[in-house]
């Protein structure tokens, strides 16, 4: 009988452990945990000499360092010489103090209590990279490797462990045991690290050396051996069992915020499974609503406590849907970037924090770029309803070539299945990034991981530059995420370049096709100028060289003074292209959602400062979270319309679109209206709608004549009465005017703006800007990084002052917007940083090169007054109305009193300025 009800405690262990969504730490009563958090002796052994010299026996040094924690923290390592400079061993990524690769020994004395002497105890060192190794009173119990999940250890206490003294040692390798899991070959030539997966790599987490979480020693159950397969469609929690057991009833109770829901009892069987049926008040888990329930399970004194949630994922049609309701994920990517303590955070309320500032921004998702969080995260966003997709730490273009990597990688994808599949916010699993390889290899493992789990979807890939795989999805993907289909693009980048400004276009003829959910993949990488007042933040582990060097490159050129300003102005850049770019995809039908690359920078693969927020998830004062959440929400109010810029006397029309992705709402008003600053020039509304989940559906149109004495910039809002939820646009509008030169010189030739200003003449002068020598106009910014991709156009769009007179009668910001967009493709930048003066409309310069770069700008050369533009404003000028109202704002101010330039040039300067392409 005693035996029984042992047995019996053992199986009820298994069965709530696994019938929890969510992993907690909460125990049964009686249950032992000896911390081992602590101080801990240290030793480093770069010549891998420890196990030969037995110093899991005779341990080398008296040195201490805190466990949890790594030897970044602990200043344990090869001090960091490097100096600042712009190059691209600097501007790789941000710089490690200090650095070890290789072996670590740790040691440590316990004390073990009595009566544990007859269990068997697991050591749980959770978050190890990579390999692990332990000893305990001398004896070897075993070897483990994973950079996803906790490294466990199963020890006969018995034989090994005892009450009283015991000496514990763990031997970490943080070496690259697997290195073809970060095969980019030469794709990336500038980068001076080729392991770039983030699970493993110095470009965004480092590869530090320790041990981050759980730091424990407990008695061993059966637990650990159970497998899980989680909700079923059928309101049941089902589990399956290693063994078989003995049939016993027990008692369950299902709580709310401390209310009671159901109670009832549970038949163990000897089928190996046991299930839980759930009744229709346990309510569903999404991101509106993330329900998490208390599950209390007793027999007798046995009292244990776990929290579940409940959800649906289903992707018919190839549509996506939580709970039988269309989902759209507004994501962004999650790369381990953790500058203060060089690795993952590994606290709930550090998530928490996370999590909350991309729900700030009207963000619903995150996907884990090539790496997979601890448990605490999928802890905060269960609580905070936030979806989650994972990858294998795997970045290769050589897939399924070594047959070692492949075995590692399997077992990765079952550890994170174990150990987080559970989690409710765990929704979508990818093999990895841009993967290349055996096609047949990706589909089998993902065929393989869609058997063991059918709870979350399952895809071969986010995105592959491989031929004939980023194009359509793979045989098992139950999702796609890509750039393009095989019918052309579906994010901004190269189209915003190539097309005039319209804002009635959508992805829908590209992927109507698609017979699976549909995410765009890593839309934006916009990259914003370097915020140098960040490098005062940076107290922890890993120091800013590259923000440094910039710095250091600014003040010797002069130019450290303008650096707020071009934070701001690319900024503001980025930001609008965002907005479209987010834009397109809410107004494609079918469309399932999006992956920013990203809300926040990333300081790797050559400082790719892509965010509009920082490392740190702090503003940079480009755009509030109320701002981005106009155009990033579960309810987005969108318009179609043409173009950005309209003659006056032209008539603006635009459909109206809604992206509800919250609620069915009826009996709806949505005004419009058109401002001029704070004044309304229009507005009317459309009442009684009815507005459906989805993005698929037509409100009507609304039309107003454009009429403006003067060139003016608009705003076009939509809102949606009695709520927060709002929409705006800019539009600018130019009247029809003459062009009068007066005494001003318009010419394209050099020999004839020589002669007239040598004659004292006030010139406009505009060489055709593809004959001169210059840095190639472009209206988006650096793509990305302009060390990581060094041979493109590399300018970060313009910055100017709105006030100078020069510009009266040309609306406009400190910033490029949409009515710049013909102005900057159809130029040139000259480079004047051999000059003092400042230009009226700067070119902001990469930050690699930071020079002082213009495409208009005012001198006195001789006795002529020169103003000088290599933005062409000569060709076709009655269908270019934004170069024309630009030219006429130019030439009024040449003819006013107020055209008397504050710097003077040579005419040999001139003639340097204006050279031509050789």
């Amino acid at each position: 009988m005693k035996k029984s009800k042992n047995a019996l405690s053992v199986v009820l262990k298994i069965i709530v452990f696994f019938i929890c969504i969510l992993s907690v730490s909460c125990k049964p009563q009686g249950e032992l945990t000896l911390n081992l958090a602590g101080s801990w002796q240290v030793a480093l052994d770069s010549l891998s000499e420890g196990e030969d010299k037995e110093w899991f026996i005779n341990f080398p040094t008296e040195t201490q360092i805190d466990l949890p924690g790594t030897l970044d923290l602990a200043g344990v390592g090869t001090p960091n010489n490097l100096e600042p400079g712009l190059n691209n061993k600097v501007l790789s990524h941000l710089a490690r103090k200090h650095e070890y690769i290789g072996p670590a020994w740790y040691r440590k004395t316990i004390d073990l209590p009595e009566g544990w002497e007859s269990e068997k105890m697991i050591l749980h060192l959770e978050r190890v990279m990579w390999e692990s190794k332990v000893w305990i009173n001398g004896e070897l119990v075993g070897k483990a490797e994973s950079l996803v999940a906790s490294h466990e250890y199963i020890i006969d206490s018995g034989k090994i462990l005892k009450p009283g003294k015991n000496t514990i040692v763990i031997r970490i390798d943080n070496s690259n045991l697997y290195p073809s899991i970060n095969v980019i070959g030469e794709k990336y030539p500038v980068t001076t690290s080729k392991e770039m997966a983030h699970g493993y790599t110095n470009h965004t987490q480092i590869k530090w050396n320790g041990i981050l979480g759980e730091l424990s020693l407990k008695p061993y159950s059966l637990l650990h051996e159970v497998k899980v397969r989680t909700i079923d469609a059928d309101r049941k929690l089902l589990l399956s069992f290693p063994e078989k057991i003995e049939e016993k009833s027990i008692s369950y109770e299902i709580s709310l915020n401390h209310k009671s829901v159901e109670k009832g009892k549970i038949k163990l069987n000897n089928l190996g499974e046991v299930e839980i049926k759930l009744s229709e008040e346990i309510l569903p888990w999404d991101e509106f609503n993330p329900n998490l329930y208390d599950l209390v399970l007793s027999d007798g004194d046995l009292i244990i406590k776990k929290k579940f949630g409940l959800r649906k994922l289903d992707n018919s049609n190839g549509i996506l849907t939580l709970n039988d309701q269309r989902i759209f994920l507004r994501g962004t990517l999650e790369c381990g970037v953790f500058p203060e303590t060089g690795h993952p955070a590994m606290d709930k309320d550090a998530w928490q924090t996370i999590i909350n500032s991309a729900k700030s921004y009207g963000l619903n998702h995150f996907r884990f770029h090539s790496w997979c969080p601890p448990k605490a995260a999928f802890e905060a966003a269960d609580e905070l309803g936030f979806y989650f997709q994972i990858e294998l730490p795997h970045w290769n273009l050589q897939v399924g070539k070594d047959q070692t990597t492949n075995e590692f990688l399997l077992n990765e994808a079952d550890l994170i299945l174990k150990s987080y599949g559970n989690h409710p916010s765990f929704i979508m699993m990818a093999l990895g990034n841009e993967l290349e390889g055996d096609i047949d290899w990706m589909n089998a493992t993902a065929a393989r991981l869609k058997e063991k789990d059918n709870s979350r979807l399952f895809t071969t890939t986010s995105f592959s530059f491989q031929k004939g795989v980023g194009q359509l999805p793979l045989q098992e993907d139950e999702f796609f995420i890509t750039q393009w289909t095989d019918k052309g693009w579906i994010r901004g980048q190269t189209i915003f370049e190539s097309d005039a400004p319209a804002f009635d276009k959508n992805y829908s003829q590209m992927v109507d096709h698609i017979k699976v959910p549909i995410i765009s993949h890593e839309i934006g990488q916009y990259s914003v100028y370097p915020d140098l007042s960040e490098i005062d933040k940076y107290q922890g582990v890993l120091k800013p060289l590259n923000f440094i060097a910039v710095k250091e490159d600014l003040e010797r050129k002069g130019l450290i003074e303008l650096a707020p300003e071009f934070i701001l102005a690319s900024g503001k850049l980025a930001a609008l292209l965002y907005k479209e770019e987010i834009e397109r995809a809410l107004k494609t039908p079918g469309f399932d959602g999006f992956q920013l690359l990203q809300l926040q920078d990333f300081p790797g693969q050559g400082t790719a400062l892509v965010g509009l927020l920082n490392v740190f998830w702090e503003s940079k004062g480009v755009i509030s979270a109320e701002e981005f959440k106009m155009f990033s929400n579960e309810i987005v109010p969108l318009l179609n319309f043409e173009k950005a810029v309209y003659k006056s006397g032209e008539t603006l029309t635009c459909q109206v679109q809604i992206a509800n992705f919250y609620q069915p709402l009826k009996e709806q008003t949505l005004i419009w209206e058109i401002l001029s600053k704070d004044e309304v020039l229009a507005t009317d509304s459309i009442t009684k709608i009815n507005i459906p989940i989805g993005n698929q559906f037509d409100f009507g149109k609304f039309s107003t004549k454009l009429e403006s004495e003067k060139a003016s910039e608009f705003r076009v809002r939509l809102s949606l009465k009695g709520t927060d939820y709002k929409n705006e646009w800019k539009i600018w509008v130019y009247p029809d005017q003459q062009l009068a030169y007066g005494d001003v010189i318009f010419t394209r030739s050099y020999p004839e703006a020589k002669k007239a200003l040598e004659e004292g003449r006030k010139v406009l002068y505009n060489p055709d800007f593809n004959q001169i020598n210059g840095v190639k106009g472009k209206f988006l910014p650096v793509f990305w990084s302009p060390v990581h991709f060094p041979e493109q156009p590399s300018t970060m769009g313009i910055l100017n002052d709105p006030g100078h007179p020069a510009l009266n009668y040309f609306p406009t910001d400190i910033h490029s917007d949409w009515q710049w967009w013909d102005l900057c493709v159809n130029s040139k930048a000259v480079d004047i940083s051999a000059y003092s003066f400042d230009p009226i409309v700067r070119v902001i310069d990469n930050f690699v090169t930071n020079r002082s770069l213009s495409n208009t700008f005012e001198v006195s050369v001789g006795k002529g007054k020169l103003l000088m533009t290599t933005i062409d404003l000569s060709t076709d000028m009655e269908n270019r109305i934004v170069a024309k109202q630009f030219k006429f704002s130019l030439i009024n101010y040449m003819n006013t009193s107020g055209f008397e330039p504050n710097e003077s040039i040579s005419m040999e300067d001139f003639k340097e300025i204006s050279s031509q392409k050789k």
